[in-house]
């Protein structure tokens, strides 16, 4: 099979590493095309959008937000345009599922399939290949490439017509950032209580509040380590997504609302390229401590 990979970033780049380590044949493109280096270098071709339309059956991006999305496929000399009919386009950027129905509608009119197929787990797990991938869109088309995106995610679920697949993504990113918002005042109500944090996540980790989000987020918290593997102005996105979605639905999302303040706060504070675990810098700069230090 014959693949054509649009986006590099933090999550891009180890997932197409992950398709070439599988068996693929690979074209990589990014808009910066240095970035195609190293996978040139583990065997995949690097080509122009187009390039990567053209030589592919199936097309996957994984880009910032909806209008990237859109103006690399439906832009001018858009990759849309220079794709086989029959094709398929799999967009793994986490948008709007306004957005994803609106983009697979023009497509139609190339004769192109897409699924959306968002994904959880941050860069530890594109590395691993272990991301859990929300995916939208036809059951046949899913069939055809579920085995496909099996080589970037352990768990790869269909959710429904195209938008389910961000729909899901939506509701596991507002998940997310409240479980963070929630483990960082836990957190500071323990350090100012006097009680070492990193005992309170030992004792806490293996019982009811236990997580995949304490026990990644924790640990960075308690050590000041705010390496991007995600990014809160990439959180910031999907929340606004959220918000708006919920809107559009009558959906109330009042916590949401909440930690989208915390995070537009860290983002005005030159925070935003951090990982969304300094949600704890907010608190420990309300309650002048540093947690677990």
């Amino acid at each position: 099979m014959k693949i054509g990979f649009i986006g590099l970033g933090i999550m891009g780049k180890p997932m197409a590493l992950n398709l070439l380590k599988a068996g693929y044949e690979v074209t990589v493109s990014n808009r910066s095309r240095q970035k195609c280096a190293p996978l040139v270098a583990a065997g995949a071709k690097s080509g122009s959008y187009s390039e990567a339309a053209e030589s592919c059956e199936v097309l996957i991006t994984m880009l910032p937000n909806g209008p990237q999305v859109r103006e690399v496929m439906l832009g001018e000399n858009g990759a849309a345009a220079h794709m086989k009919p029959g094709s398929t386009f799999i967009d793994m950027s986490s948008i709007n599922p306004v957005d994803s129905r609106a983009i697979g509608a023009a497509l139609a009119d190339y004769g192109v399939e897409m699924l959306d197929a968002p994904v959880s787990g941050g860069e530890p797990k594109a590395i691993d290949g272990t991301l859990s991938i929300m995916v939208g869109g036809k059951q046949e088309i899913f069939d055809r490439y579920k085995d496909m995106l099996g080589a970037m995610g352990s768990s790869v679920v269909r959710c429904g017509e195209l938008g389910a697949g961000n729909t899901t993504k939506l509701a596991n990113q507002i998940i997310v950032a409240c479980n963070i918002q929630v483990l960082a005042e836990a957190l500071t109500l323990a350090q100012k209580a006097g009680v070492d944090p990193n005992l309170v996540f030992d004792a806490i980790k293996g019982g009811l509040a236990g997580s995949t989000v304490m026990n990644a987020k924790a640990p960075m918290m308690i050590a000041g380590n705010d390496r991007p593997g995600f990014k809160i102005d990439l959180h910031i996105k999907d929340l606004n997504n959220a918000l708006d979605c919920a809107h559009a639905v009558g959906a109330p999302v009042p916590m949401t609302a909440s930690v989208q303040e915390i995070l537009q706060w860290l983002h005005n504070h030159e925070g935003g390229q951090k990982d969304h675990s300094a949600i704890a810098q907010y608190y420990e700069y309300l309650s002048d401590i540093q947690i677990g230090r």
